[in-house]
């Protein structure tokens, strides 16, 4: 595949410590509402659907569902589990293996130079 001018943009962005660990923490957030919409989705339910088994509004899970959204807490995603038969995990990770993940994950995704 052709690199892009965004990718070299981008290739030279993640060198950059502080940018390349938000870039991580962007990609997490998009992983996660990923994740939730698509467990929904195999649940068979829609949002207003899961908003009621969890006695919340369908705007809740909107925004759980949100790729930009970052105020997931852990009871509330817990209940979603529940509720999905599902179950969360969460890694903590020293900061040294986080930067060196970011890095080739982001040279993976996008090419490296």
């Amino acid at each position: 595949m052709k690199k892009t001018n965004f990718d070299a943009y981008l290739d030279a962005q993640l060198k950059d410590e502080d940018f390349a660990e938000r870039f991580s923490r962007a990609g997490d957030a998009w992983d996660v509402a990923l994740q939730l919409a698509a467990l929904r989705k195999e649940s068979g339910l829609s949002q207003k659907d899961l908003a009621r088994k969890l006695h919340t509004s369908q705007q809740q899970i909107s925004r759980l569902e949100s790729p930009a959204y970052e105020g997931h807490s852990l009871s509330m995603l817990r209940r979603v589990a529940h509720v999905l038969k599902a179950e969360v995990k969460v890694v903590f990770e020293p900061d040294h293996v986080r930067k060196r993940a970011v890095v080739a994950e982001s040279s993976a995704k996008y090419g490296s130079r």
